[in-house]
């Protein structure tokens, strides 16, 4: 609140700097101003305030507050002072720089929730078909259950049949030898209880009939059902039946690593190549420079083989990569960055290496057999066909590799070939 200052004796009388009027209120600020300049700022600002402060244009670099002119001349001489118009770029300037990192950081948080957004989406439909391509694979199963256990049933009623029509012939034959023995032998009765002289008259004729030879009953084997044919390790006959239907693939195709240019089957065993890029989330495990995807399972130990059908493809790459091999972004294909794989690629076949190393063919290999000796280190590429070798790789091995394939053919897909499933009883 402004206070009426009476000046003391020997002082000069106090004036309004605004209008050097007289009789000046002292206000909070330390400076001193009459009711009409007072008035004056309430009408402009609003409220009551300081005419001299209003004007402040400059900031006191120290202090980090805005002085006018008279301040600035007072108790902030000694301060180092700029125009408020300068002090409000610096401060602008100085905000924007630490503003900069702020919305990267948001925009690098709005780009990982959108990614996160799509891998949520895409593992709802994963599981989706996932979950759907389950029950289709066990639908079979059950299917060949079904089929198998009709059939044996069917043998089974069959011999059941069989069996018991010999049975019923044999009961008839029997019951009618039953009637013919009974009559006889009621006759022969009768004849014991007739008078002397007929008995003695029939008597040669009853001792014939009496003596009428019949067949022994029949007590022949195999009259009975075979159930040790039916039931007789039931089990381990339908599962090697079942062989017929199942399949048995050495390496399976790992969806989440392939390129998006890259479809793969549902049985994860073939894949095909197309123009056209499919919305996928951008996950660690998936390559997005080069048209490539991995094996599902990797390996760290001992010796593999897998065969791979690639028919009239005309540009495709198959062998190993490392676990830690680049996948989103260039890098040479050669076994320096973590690769070992042939291709065939503007009609010729080439082992990947700094510098390619072309591979001379007799025939064009329909199938390429890739074998792992990941002990020895040893990467063998051959023709399954007749077993020529392509191209052999060597390296020590220190970390876990991948089956790799790579498919740019727009019109044949690569197909890894399942393997030979044997079942033998000691």
């Amino acid at each position: 609140m402004a206070d009426e200052q009476t000046p003391l004796p020997g002082e000069a009388e106090p004036s309004c700097p605004g209008c050097q009027g007289r009789d000046p209120l002292a206000l909070p600020c330390g400076h001193q101003l009459c009711q009409s300049c007072l008035q004056l700022c309430r009408s402009e600002l609003g409220e009551s305030g300081c005419t001299v402060c209003y004007g402040r244009d400059v900031l006191d670099s120290v202090d980090e507050e805005p002085v006018c002119a008279v301040c600035q001349a007072g108790e902030h001489e000694d301060h180092e002072c700029c125009s408020t118009e300068e002090a409000v770029q610096d401060c602008k300037r100085e905000l924007k720089s630490a503003l900069k990192p702020l919305q990267e950081k948001l925009e690098a948080l709005n780009t990982a929730k959108q990614t996160c957004d799509e891998s949520a989406d895409h593992i709802k439909s994963q599981a989706q078909l996932t979950e759907r391509l389950i029950k289709e694979e066990f639908e079979k199963l059950h299917q060949f259950l079904r089929d198998e256990e009709a059939s044996l049933i069917a043998a089974l009623k069959e011999e059941e049949e069989q069996k018991s029509q010999k049975m019923k012939e044999k009961i008839d034959k029997m019951a009618n030898e039953i009637a013919s023995l009974s009559d006889i032998i009621k006759m022969v009765e009768e004849e014991m209880e007739a008078e002397d002289i007929s008995f003695l008259q029939n008597f040669k004729a009853t001792v014939e009939r009496a003596h009428c030879t019949t067949q022994d009953p029949e007590t022949g084997s195999g009259s009975l059902i075979d159930v040790a044919e039916h039931l007789g390790s039931l089990r381990y006959r339908a599962w090697e039946k079942m062989q017929g239907i199942v399949q048995y693939v050495p390496v399976t195709l790992d969806p989440n690593t392939a390129d998006t240019c890259l479809i793969v089957s549902d049985d994860l065993t073939t894949v095909r190549y197309t123009d056209e890029e499919q919305h996928l989330p951008d996950n660690p495990e998936r390559f997005n420079h080069y048209e490539c995807m991995l094996g599902s399972e990797g390996f760290s130990s001992g010796r593999h083989a897998w065969d791979v059908e690639v028919g009239d493809t005309s540009e495709w790459a198959l062998g190993v990569a490392k676990e830690t091999v680049l996948r989103k972004e260039w890098f040479p294909l050669s076994p320096e960055r973590g690769l070992w794989s042939i291709c065939l690629y503007a009609g010729e076949y080439r082992a990947r290496a700094p510098v390619s190393i072309p591979i001379t063919v007799k025939k064009k290999p329909l199938r390429v057999r890739v074998q792992l000796d990941w002990d020895r280190g040893k990467v063998t590429f051959s023709d399954p066909s007749d077993n020529t070798v392509l191209y052999k790789f060597q390296h020590r091995f220190t970390e876990t590799v991948f089956p790799y394939f790579s498919n740019t053919c727009k019109h044949h897909p690569l197909r890894i070939l399942p393997g030979r499933v044997s079942v033998s009883a000691e």
